[in-house]
């Protein structure tokens, strides 16, 4: 279960203030998988990071009876001087979880070969997609936050990545962020959009996505 009460948050964009979270109170269910649905700039990727405790709100709070990931796309957990292996160890240590397990996991997966040692600020964007993907597949979350990460590498990573997220569902929700309505069909039971500053939510995931569009095409 995640919860909203009185959620806010706003920035100021050439010097006026546009609110992306207007006062949002809702109840996400538990054991659903969601896709998160919205027009360019509604606030999708502000969410997900309030929902992960990266971005304060500017009031109110997100309140949960489980175990939520940092966004999966997101970098900004790493150090860039540190190792991709250190970096593994570090995160490891802060979710107590089994050290030389998790590194090896990562490892085998993110396929990084000698750059796995080498400094994090070195990576491409998609080498540290890659470290991030496989960090977080390596932790047993409740709720996964997923933002378009299965589109990195080829296609054949890109496959493993599916593969590897699809396990982790079975026993586990997510909420998800992806361009691609054919993954989210694939891979969500249920749609919320972000619109307004609202969020509404809907049990049809194809009746989130008929919306979605229709509000695409406004």
């Amino acid at each position: 279960m995640i919860r909203f009460e009185n959620l806010s948050k706003g920035f100021w964009v050439a010097g006026e203030r546009k609110t992306v979270i207007d006062n949002l109170n809702l109840t996400l269910p538990t054991g659903k998988s969601l896709g998160l649905l919205g027009c360019n700039g509604a606030g999708k990727s502000t969410l997900i990071q309030i929902i992960a405790g990266i971005l304060p709100p500017d009031s109110g709070r997100v309140v949960s009876d489980g175990s939520i990931s940092w966004p999966v796309a997101f970098g900004g957990s790493f150090h860039p001087e540190l190792t991709g292996a250190q970096n593994v160890r570090f995160v490891a240590r802060i979710y107590g979880v089994d050290t030389d397990s998790l590194v090896d996991f990562v490892e085998d997966f993110a396929e990084l070969g000698k750059h796995f040692k080498m400094p994090v600020r070195t990576y491409s964007s998609g080498m540290k997609s890659r470290l991030t993907f496989g960090t977080s597949m390596g932790i047993r979350f409740d709720t996964y936050l997923v933002d378009e990460v299965t589109a990195v590498g080829d296609a054949r990573f890109r496959n493993k990545s599916r593969l590897v997220f699809r396990d982790r569902m079975q026993a586990s929700s997510s909420i998800m962020v992806t361009h691609n309505m054919r993954e989210m069909r694939d891979f969500c039971d249920a749609g919320i959009i972000l619109d307004g500053g609202k969020l509404y939510y809907f049990d049809d995931l194809d009746e989130a996505i008929d919306q979605h569009e229709a509000l695409m095409r406004a």
